[in-house]
């Protein structure tokens, strides 16, 4: 069976530096107080939620009644994408790179699917992505990013009965972890050490909570292009 590779989007495919993170968190902290929050709650509510779901929508779901298609049409589909990133060349061959008949490519977010496909879309990547798990919001109760059943669905969208054939890379070390946790055999946490993003709606600088780069088997790298050298097996 070939391998699969499995790659985040958001703050991966494109640098923190591009400032989408922190425009995100104005959209969702701008949500919370059109629901009647005052600023302090809904800044307090937003990081909660993040930190206890993986994502604050699943918190505005569950306890606000929110539609989620209407979050993401104000939140992510209002972001100016065009305005923040651009295709790389240089990314566009690391995966042009990437040997097929050893491993399939696919788009891991925790992104709606108009989010994700209009990043590849703009990024130029569209067409080097074999497919594409993302959180389903028209799903009552969808998983996402770190629970366990995101993973487990990946694997069987993807036909993967082997997790030690993943490969796997993220910004978000919890993310990743938690796939290393189940398995899954090359997971690499990508860390743009000393920017900030947003994460929750707090502002983060990147690598303060920096792990030993081996333990549990992670790699750390600070570039893409380091992939070439620790998934040497499944490139050209």
């Amino acid at each position: 069976m070939a391998s699969c590779i499995f790659l985040d989007i958001d703050n991966t495919l494109y640098s923190a530096s591009s400032g989408i993170s922190a425009e995100m968190g104005k959209k969702i902290h701008e949500y919370f107080t059109s629901l009647g929050l005052g600023e302090d709650e809904a800044s307090a509510l937003h990081h909660k939620y993040y930190t206890e779901y993986g994502l604050a929508l699943r918190g505005l779901i569950l306890h606000h009644d929110v539609d989620p298609v209407d979050f993401d049409q104000k939140c992510d589909g209002a972001l100016p994408l065009e305005d923040l990133i651009s295709p790389t060349p240089s990314l566009r061959k690391l995966l042009q790179d990437i040997d097929r008949s050893k491993a399939s490519v696919w788009g891991l977010t925790n992104a709606y699917r108009p989010h994700a496909e209009r990043v590849l879309r703009i990024l130029n990547l569209d067409d080097l992505i074999d497919g594409l798990i993302f959180c389903d919001y028209q799903k009552p109760n969808f998983a996402c990013k770190p629970d366990p059943q995101f993973y487990h669905d990946a694997l069987e969208k993807a036909r993967v009965s082997d997790p030690s054939k993943c490969y796997f890379v993220d910004d978000n070390r919890i993310n990743v972890d938690a796939a290393r946790a189940l398995g899954w055999g090359h997971v690499a946490h990508f860390c743009e050490t000393g920017l900030v993003h947003v994460e929750g709606g707090k502002v983060k600088k990147i690598g303060s909570d920096r792990k030993n780069d081996a333990e549990n088997g992670v790699k750390v790298i600070t570039d893409l292009e380091e992939l070439r050298t620790i998934w040497a097996e499944v490139f050209k």
